[in-house]
Parts: C-alpha cells; structure tokens; sequence
C-alpha cells in the first residue's frame, strides 16, 4: 500500500514540477518566475523525501535537506536582487 501512495505521490510531484517549469519560462513577470522557481526546489525536496522513503535510505533526507538551504538563500538572493538592484549591500 506505501509503494503505491509513493508511486501515486511521485507522479503528481512530477507534473508540478513539470507546470513550474513552464512558468518559469513563459511567466508573465520576474516575480511569477521568482516564484516558479521557489516551488521546484520544494517540489525536488519532496522528490527526494520519496525516493529516500521508496529506497529506505537516510541519503536522500539528508540530501533533501541541502537543497532546502540552498533554495532558501537562493530565494532570499533572486528576491533581494529583483526589490533593491543588487544582492549585497
């Protein structure tokens, strides 16, 4: 029953990060892109959360965890640069 949840899981995550990628090239504003971006690596970490629970691996979540931080700066970096110009002060 788990592996179908999982199966059934990945697929959805996969045609959202599917529809983000079409708005991250055909979004009608930067802020819209900024955002479509945002939800793919959310979406990548709940693709690695699955393939970590698929696998039964400690890998992944930890991998999961990476791209978290590393999606959140990102974030924080593109928003800083699209509301002042330049990202360092």
């Amino acid at each position: 029953m788990l592996n179908i949840a999982v199966i059934i899981a990945f697929t959805l995550i996969v045609i959202a990060q599917v529809l983000n990628l079409y708005r991250l090239f055909n979004g009608p504003s930067l802020p819209d892109r900024i955002l479509a971006l945002d939800n793919m690596y959310i979406d990548a970490i709940a693709l690695f959360i699955l393939v970590g629970i698929h696998f039964s691996s400690k890998a992944y979540f930890e991998a999961a965890l990476i791209i978290a931080v590393m999606g959140f700066i990102s974030t924080v970096a593109t928003s800083k640069y699209l509301t002042r110009g330049d990202i360092l002060e």
